[in-house]
């Protein structure tokens, strides 16, 4: 059946799952001490254009939301995110399971406006009992956001100054980077992103990699012993070299981006599909997620052919539902779509 329920539901580039074939047999140094994960560093801070960025591959989102924030965080602070943050809704908990509280500010289109971040710290600093509360002690966003959506460069650097003037870390989600970055409406670059934030991720397991995430620190502020600590949560891979390899291919020869740039163009036709057909958006995005609002009985005929994501109940006889184009997806699977929708009229 054709799907576009998520950017994840492929394996793997199959460039990537060549190389990892390639490199089958050879013996290399575990725990990401070989010459795949080197190589693959060098090359992500050359993307990155930051000589000084730290990067350290890990599995998986969760894992590397749930590692990132409670490594820089002290026992008695949290992370301040959207109320519609990854974090905040679909991390099952793992942020507070670390013992760190997810704390939440009001969003628009999926994302932190400044000046909700300014009022929260502003609000929290004037009450004379903050000693007694939970201290924000970094900021959280995505990019793309819970919703598709993206930060401009002159949001990211206003959230950036006021994180500054606090003195916390400005910590941005990565899983879906590539698509976010190759957007027709992105204005910024890898290089950009790495400028602006203290830490964040890029996400390879939504786009094109069998699994990884690659986390880089921007300002020489990796947490001391980071590697041990990574470990101690039981998150530090043996066989390395499985990610190394794959963020070694995907930042070869701008594969990253390629196979991005590929989703975004099967979504902008996604986009005029659904229109043509009257679909209603719920929300409309720039990337490779598109909400969109059906008739439950035209929902449940369109899940006999096609896969799609519940999102929400929108009332009791509507449903909103996200369809993801992805690095695999085909002209074939937006035909398919067609001739679906098509039978809906």
């Amino acid at each position: 059946m054709i799907s576009f329920e998520s950017d994840y539901i492929a394996g793997a580039h199959p460039r990537i799952l060549e190389r990892l074939a390639e490199t089958n047999m050879e013996a290399v140094s575990g725990y990401g001490m070989d010459s795949y994960c080197t190589r693959a560093k060098e090359k992500i801070c050359a993307a990155c254009d930051c000589k000084d960025a730290q990067v350290e591959f890990l599995v998986g989102g969760t894992q590397t939301n749930a590692l990132i924030i409670a490594s820089l965080l002290r026992a008695y602070e949290g992370v301040i995110a959207a109320e519609t943050g990854h974090v905040s809704t679909h991390e099952a908990g793992a942020i507070e399971a670390g013992g760190h509280k997810v704390l939440t500010v009001p969003q628009k289109e999926g994302k932190i406006e400044p000046a909700s971040l300014k009022a929260y710290l502003e609000t929290f600093y004037a009450d004379e009992n903050h000693e007694h509360m939970v201290f924000p002690g970094m900021v959280y966003v995505s990019h793309p956001t819970e919703y598709g959506t993206l930060y401009t460069k002159k949001e990211l650097r206003e959230l950036a100054d006021i994180c500054h003037t606090y003195e916390i870390p400005l910590y941005l989600d990565g899983a879906r980077l590539g698509y976010g970055l190759m957007s027709t409406a992105s204005d910024m670059t890898f290089a950009d992103i790495a400028r602006i934030c203290d830490v964040f991720y890029i996400g390879g397991t939504k786009v094109g990699a069998l699994c990884g995430e690659a986390v880089v620190f921007t300002k020489k502020n990796m947490p001391k012993h980071f590697r041990t600590f990574v470990k101690q949560r039981g998150a530090l891979l043996a066989k390395g070299r499985l990610l190394g390899i794959q963020f070694d291919t995907l930042f070869t020869d701008e594969l990253y981006l390629q196979i991005a740039s590929h989703a975004i163009q099967m979504a902008e036709q996604l986009k005029a599909l659904l229109h043509e057909n009257g679909i209603p958006f719920f929300l409309e995005s720039p990337t490779n997620q598109q909400f969109v609002i059906f008739e439950n009985k035209q929902l449940e005929q369109l899940q006999k052919q096609i896969g799609v994501s519940f999102w929400e109940a929108y009332d009791e006889n509507h449903t909103v539902v996200r369809l993801a184009t992805s690095w695999s997806t085909t002209q074939n699977d937006i035909d398919e779509l067609r001739k679906a929708l098509t039978e809906l009229a």
